[in-house]
């Protein structure tokens, strides 16, 4: 009774949404994702039977990389995001975004296993890939400090959910114990699978002779507050905003910004080299690379609430001075895993640029114990 009432409040949603879910397309943020999701236009099941990986957004499809790695079975990925979409490129599996709800009943397939990461709790998704024969597992699962009573005031629907999840990968002790008061069984920890992933250099930018700072991952908002506390006299600053939707608009702040203050400005999309006062990095795939030139890394998507954080352990790898905001609470076990990252608020980032110390990695979780949960596919 409940998934069939379920079933039919997400007919009506969908109907309802129907007028605005035409015009989003207009936007580029969803001009592939929403008629791939919503209308199944070029987004057809998954060919072939295989270890279906589905996760929301770049940093958690970069996440799997490790693990899928080590399986040598067909892999298929589901996505929700057009960024998500553009990393799972480089994998060698069949991708796809993951259709809204009322289309999951025919267009699941039969697969081996569906993993699933983090906060990604589809009903319809868990219930018909397991009513179809896959295992079913929930990866990296925590709930945050922030969300955790919004939880509990669903439970009971969350305990549905959870009748059809086999296993689940906890990163904490914290995060078991609430997700088995969620109603979740058989729950390991297992840290935090962005731990093990692989960091490398894909090019080699020249680092330039002033001190190089990188606002990092940046979100709405977060430019225009940390730039007014920052000295240019001896630095370069690049901005790489998190989602390339904002190239534009980021563009702007920038050009503004440098024009009031008497500051040289270029896109890297023209120029890769950080010659100007502040460089906008226009481009994806370039953030590791450029943490390797870094001297100091300000981390967004922690300086205002609602975001959560990012994770700490690329800029880590390189000895950068690592500066976040405050509200990590997504990220709170990979911080754990550096030592010497500074929290602080907007406003005091340039009294820790000065007495901070360069970060480094401290400990990883065994990858060993994550892949004997998964000896069915290795």
């Amino acid at each position: 009774m409940f998934r069939f009432l379920y079933y039919f409040i997400g007919v009506v949603l969908y109907a309802a949404a129907l007028p605005i879910v035409v015009l989003l397309p207009l936007f580029s943020k969803y001009k592939e994702s929403i008629p791939a999701r919503f209308f199944l236009y070029k987004n057809p099941p998954f060919r072939k039977k295989g270890v279906w990986f589905h996760a929301c957004s770049l940093g958690e499809v970069k996440s799997l990389a490790s693990l899928i790695d080590k399986i040598d079975e067909e892999i298929n990925i589901s996505v929700i995001t057009n960024t998500g979409y553009e990393i799972a490129k480089n994998f060698k599996a069949d991708r796809r975004y993951l259709p809204f709800e009322i289309f999951l009943p025919f267009w699941i397939n039969s697969q081996k296993a569906l993993v699933v990461t983090e906060a990604e709790l589809w009903y319809m998704l868990f219930f018909i890939a397991k009513n179809k024969g896959a295992k079913t597992y929930l990866l990296n699962a925590r709930i945050s400090d922030n969300s955790y009573k919004k939880y509990l005031r669903f439970a009971w629907f969350y305990k549905r959910i959870f009748e059809n999840i086999d296993t689940v990968f906890a990163q904490t002790q914290k995060d078991k114990k609430r997700l088995e008061e969620l109603g979740a069984k058989n729950v390991k920890v297992t840290g935090n699978i962005k731990a093990h992933q692989d960091i490398k250099v894909t090019k080699k930018f020249k680092k330039p002779e002033k001190e190089l700072i990188t606002l990092a991952s940046t979100h709405e908002g977060e430019e225009s507050l940390l730039l007014k506390n920052l000295d240019f006299k001896n630095s370069v600053v690049a901005v790489v905003p998190r989602h390339p939707q904002r190239f534009e608009k980021v563009s702007k702040i920038l050009e503004n910004f440098s024009k009031k203050n008497s500051l040289s400005y270029h896109r890297f999309s023209q120029r890769e080299e950080f010659d100007s006062d502040i460089v906008l990095v226009d481009k994806m795939g370039e953030l590791v690379n450029i943490y390797a030139v870094s001297d100091i890394v300000l981390l967004g998507g922690s300086f205002i609430d609602g975001i959560g954080g990012h994770n700490p352990l690329e800029a880590a790898f390189f000895g950068t001075k690592l500066i976040s905001g405050k509200y990590i609470f997504n990220q709170e076990a990979l911080f754990e895993l550096v030592k010497n990252a500074v929290v602080c608020d907007a406003d005091e980032v340039v009294k820790y640029m000065k007495k901070s110390k360069a970060t480094e990695i401290i400990s990883k979780p065994d990858m060993k114990e994550i892949l004997e949960e998964f000896s069915f596919v290795v």
